[in-house]
């Protein structure tokens, strides 16, 4: 959701909180506003659209302070308007809140601090966080204590920051369910919803724990819990760089995202499978699955898992389910994150919740953990985030290394994603009836995987012609079966964030029972059809797409001519493991979305109503 940006120190704060919104707009592009403490005073300026719209309105602007907040918009309450923009500010204007996150509790607040004199100018739930502020802080000596006061009021999800002219050389900062760090530079301090956004300046960020809130200075910071103290807070350090979340010469992020999948994928085995491999030892090396003795012990002993995720990161863990249960023998279910915790699940110790997140931050997954937790369930995360909440609340987990992925709609994350799956598969399923021979040939195939997508990627001028061909279709249906039926959904996800067109994604065998009927010259089908065990099945699938006049655009496995002869056209994937195939059958899907998305004009890198990281309910 909404990206938050902060400066605190020597330099002016303008370019620097300029710079951090453009490195945030995948967050959300509704509207942008910055507030500086210039001269002593707040001054606020708020655009509606992209951060170009409020960079053109602050160009000729002298602003020469060097305290300021920022924040870049994906819209809950209230439409995309200037009166609805942040940063959102007092009575007086003299203090400025910005805020990612969801205040549910916000009309019974609005009322009562209407009914006490406070003048409201916008439809937001944010604008009462500043109005409580306010109040708080004619009673109390600082910014800080005021901030702290007025959280216990709020109910929902919130990362703020609070600047106040009564308080010149400070912001306040906190946290409770929405993404929040600072970066800690030479006598100055970086405030941001996500560390991809400062790494220009600094490499050393803190993070902030739900329920803590930060008081920042140039001359250092002071860290409490409410209600509990002071804590201490150390910083770490980030392994990514400036140039990994730049587009390196690419037209768009996606599509260098699409091209750093074979990075991604060796980043993520990287020194996880070769002794396993070359020595014969017993599982792979998944030290942060299993960092304790007693995690190593429960984890032995799970009879069952459930894997919660949202969007892309769900359809990864469908890929896991059919990997752990053939392989491992263990049941698995996969569960919508945001539903989870409104059923009753039946949970024991002997279960695991393994939660898969690109960004660590998702609220509903977060809440899923928790849940599970909660009930006695051992907890596990595959996340990219080095220091997210869900790394953080976890039992054990393992971290992609997939760099920054920043294009909103997921790709080089979901494929790395599948890696982990695939290494937790060998993990678990050598420790239960996978035979050794078995286990390395996975590993050994695995492997291969990166240049076997690297081989896939020299085809996207043959997939662009053939985006080109079904660009004008606005209505698709996308088939596979077994491993690759969660790559259908995918695929169709894909074509519907990026192009707008209507996908759905289905599993192969159920067409017949409800999806033929939309079936015309008009309505193409994609059918994902490697060679594998199941091909036989769909392939009838096919036949019954062509006897009904509609159009057939297949991936299949390279040297199946058969299929050329039903399919209209044909694109060809590497031969692999079958448990392997969606690593390779997703890419050519990614590069056919990214492709009409262009084609139609659209910007694919910040698709309308989306937003990077949905950390609110």
């Amino acid at each position: 959701m909404c990206g938050i940006i902060g400066y605190v120190g020597k330099q002016k704060a303008k370019p620097i909180l300029m710079e951090g919104l453009k490195r945030l707009e995948y967050r959300g592009y509704d509207s942008a506003g910055l507030a500086v403490l210039d001269k002593a005073k707040v001054k606020s300026v708020r655009a509606v659209g992209m951060v170009v719209e409020l960079e053109k309105k602050i160009a000729k602007l002298d602003l020469k302070g060097q305290v300021g907040v920022a924040h870049t918009r994906w819209a809950t309450h209230g439409k995309p308007s200037v009166a609805n923009s942040h940063p959102h500010t007092d009575c007086k204007n003299k203090i400025a809140v910005v805020h990612n996150g969801i205040i549910e509790n916000y009309l019974e607040l609005k009322k009562r601090l209407s009914r006490r004199g406070h003048k409201f100018k916008s439809e937001t739930d944010t604008e009462v966080i500043v109005h409580l502020i306010e109040e708080e802080r004619r009673k109390v000596n600082d910014l800080f204590e005021a901030v702290q006061r007025v959280l216990p009021k709020l109910v929902g999800a919130y990362g703020i920051a609070v600047i106040s002219e009564a308080d010149p050389d400070m912001i306040v900062i906190a946290k409770k369910g929405s993404p929040l760090l600072f970066g800690v530079g030479d006598d100055e301090y970086i405030v941001s919803s996500d560390a991809a956004a400062i790494i220009s300046y600094t490499k050393q960020v803190v993070y902030l724990n739900d329920g803590e809130v930060a008081k920042i200075t140039p001359k250092g910071y002071q860290v409490v819990e409410i209600g509990q103290g002071e804590v201490e807070k150390e910083s770490v350090k980030i392994s990514w760089t400036q140039e990994s979340a730049q587009k390196s010469g690419f037209k768009h992020y996606m599509l260098k995202e699409i091209h750093e999948q074979p990075q991604a994928i060796e980043s993520a085995i990287r020194g996880r499978v070769d002794k396993f491999i070359k020595e014969g030892s017993q599982t792979p090396i998944l030290g942060g699955l299993a960092p304790t003795k007693e995690i190593r012990d429960r984890l032995a002993k799970i009879k069952r898992i459930i894997i919660v995720s949202c969007g892309t990161s769900y359809y990864s863990g469908l890929v896991g389910e059919y990997m752990i249960e053939e392989y491992a023998g263990i049941p698995v279910e996969v569960e919508t994150a945001s539903e989870f915790r409104y059923r009753r699940p039946v949970i024991d110790e002997n279960t695991a919740i393994l939660a898969i997140s690109q960004s660590g931050e998702t609220a509903d997954t977060l809440e899923a953990i928790r849940e599970g937790k909660l009930k006695g369930a051992l907890s596990l995360g595959v996340v990219n985030v080095v220091g997210s909440t869900i790394a953080r609340e976890t039992d054990a987990g393992v971290y992609n290394h997939a760099g920054p992925e920043i294009g909103v709609a997921s790709t080089k994350a979901f494929t790395s994603q599948i890696s982990i799956l695939t290494l937790i598969t060998l993990s678990l399923g050598r420790q239960r009836q996978m035979s050794f021979v078995m286990g390395k040939r996975i590993a050994e195939e695995l492997k291969r995987i990166p240049g076997l997508v690297k081989k896939t990627l020299k085809k996207e001028a043959e997939i662009k012609k053939i985006a080109k061909k079904y660009g004008k279709y606005d209505n698709w249906l996308y088939l596979g079966r077994k491993y690759n039926f969660p790559i259908a959904m995918e695929g169709a996800l894909k074509l519907k964030e990026i192009s707008y067109a209507h996908a759905e994604g289905y599993a192969a065998g159920e067409m017949k029972h409800g999806p033929i009927a939309m079936i015309d010259s008009n309505f193409p089908s994609l059918f994902i059809i490697p060679s594998d065990s199941v091909y036989e099945k769909v392939v009838s699938g096919v036949e019954e797409i062509k006897a009904r006049g509609g159009k057939v655009l297949a991936i299949a496995t390279e040297g199946n001519k058969e299929i050329a002869k039903l399919a209209d056209d044909v694109i060809y994937i590497p031969k692999t493991l079958e448990m392997l195939t969606p690593l390779l059958s997703v890419v050519p899907l990614q590069l056919l979305a990214y492709h009409i998305g262009v084609s139609r004009g659209y910007d694919v890198d910040k698709p309308r109503n989306l937003a990077k990281s949905v950390t609110v309910e």
